[in-house]
């Protein structure tokens, strides 16, 4: 499915999936059909080979929603766009752009949040979102997301629960296998991470026997609540909380936008590796969509 050159690749499938590739091997996949309410991607594959993100809690069926890496929030305008059962749906109108590169492949997006009972959309979403290789085998998976009202403003609703998401591997879960959650203080376990503020989280754990791995979530000073505060569990799932602490202001005329860094990796978490991460991170400019170029609408671009 991929070639050897460029290094970084975009393959778009059937059923509105896209496939990134780097150094000829899938590593992750982007799902927008309407077979589930809203978009996420699955697997984010680690250096091993094997995926380090699971699509649903272990053990509990009534969290389907827990989709791998997914976009949600608990309440706009008091809708629940975070569970299965509201009717509530976030759909992808159309792609904007698909980019190669030797440095990193990137893909450009825009989705509708639709309560379920008007066809007019309550916000409309822009994502970015670009990969490359990181050392050892790692890999570098960078998120940018604005959010804009159709209304002149809408309210984000105080909450745990959202923007984005991800649920990890059952075997690097704390409470199903034998992972490890640390934050940038290089504190240890929900209990000591839970709701407390912090520039990343790490899980990390066995996902294989003999086999170290694990998924950094860095935060960016651009976010308006860096460093937010998590909600974290040892049942295997981490989220920056953009509204923790009090509602947030969504406008028509000037959209809001959010950075996030993931960092798939090899082994347990390094901090010094983390804070040279982090530090590289927070320097990079933010991705843009640039219309035209090379015979294309639009490009992104940095």
């Amino acid at each position: 499915m991929f070639t050897k050159s460029p290094r970084c690749q975009i393959v778009p499938l059937p059923n509105r999936q896209v496939a990134f590739g780097v150094d000829g091997r899938e590593r992750l996949r982007w799902h927008a059909g309407e077979d589930s309410p809203r978009p996420f991607f699955f697997p984010l594959i680690g250096p091993s080979g094997l995926p380090l993100t699971r699509m649903g809690h272990p053990g509990a069926p009534d969290h389907d929603h827990h989709r791998s890496i997914w976009f949600a929030h608990h309440k706009v305008l008091g809708i629940n766009f975070w569970g299965d059962n509201d009717g509530t749906q976030i759909r992808q109108t159309r792609w904007m752009a698909y980019d190669d590169g030797d440095a990193e492949a990137r893909m450009a997006v825009e989705l509708e949040w639709l309560d379920g009972h008007d066809p007019q959309p309550l916000i409309r979403q822009q994502v970015m979102v670009a990969i490359g290789p990181a050392p050892d085998d790692g890999l570098f998976f960078e998120i940018q997301t604005s959010l804009t009202s159709v209304a002149e403003s809408l309210e984000l609703g105080q909450s745990n629960f959202g923007l984005l998401a991800v649920r990890v591997a059952k075997p690097i879960s704390v409470h199903f296998g034998d992972g490890v959650i640390t934050g940038t203080n290089g504190k240890q376990s929900e209990k000591n991470l839970f709701g407390l503020p912090s520039a990343w989280i790490d899980y990390s754990g066995s996902i294989d026997d003999g086999v170290v791995e694990g998924i950094t979530y860095f935060d960016h000073p651009s976010n308006s609540t860096f460093p937010s505060k998590w909600h974290v569990r040892d049942d295997g799932w981490m989220g920056a909380s953009i509204c923790r602490d009090a509602p947030v202001m969504l406008y028509k005329e000037k959209p809001t936008t959010w950075r996030y860094l993931l960092h798939a990796h090899a082994g347990a978490i390094d901090p010094a590796v983390a804070a040279t991460v982090e530090k590289d991170f927070h320097a990079r400019p933010p991705l843009k969509l640039v219309k035209g170029g090379n015979a294309r609408a639009y490009t992104v671009e940095r």
